[in-house]
């Protein structure tokens, strides 16, 4: 029984990413979708890097990191990918924490001046 796959039309509203964002992933080798004539189809396996892609953008990750750790799961497998996996992750939680720690720091000043803004309009 063959699997299933999916049409480069079905591909974009699966995971709701525009034509350019899908053509892009392609021409950066973070999918390769199979061809017949000038059609794409996707394969379980596509689907897969797809939804790790995606989540890895939503954690904050480069294209370039993402590709790097696809490579490491067709290089070396995937107790090697999940090693990498978690040393990425833990960089990249202290990225955040950095970056929350700014944003707090950025809200509490223009929170401060607001209320110097009102206090001075009461006047």
């Amino acid at each position: 029984m063959t699997e299933p796959r999916l049409s480069f039309k079905e591909m974009c509203a699966k995971f709701d990413v525009t034509p350019r964002t899908l053509r892009y992933y392609e021409y950066i080798e973070l999918l390769s979708p199979e061809r017949e004539g000038r059609s794409r189809f996707y394969g379980p396996k596509e689907l897969a890097r797809m939804t790790l892609i995606l989540r890895g953008r939503r954690f904050g990750f480069s294209l370039e990191d993402i590709r790097q750790w696809l490579l490491i799961y067709e290089q070396e497998g995937t107790e090697a990918q999940m090693r990498i996996w978690v040393e990425m992750a833990d960089r990249q939680m202290d990225d955040l924490k950095e970056q929350r720690n700014q944003l707090d720091e950025t809200m509490a000043e223009l929170q401060r001046l607001r209320d110097l803004t009102v206090e001075n309009l009461g006047d």
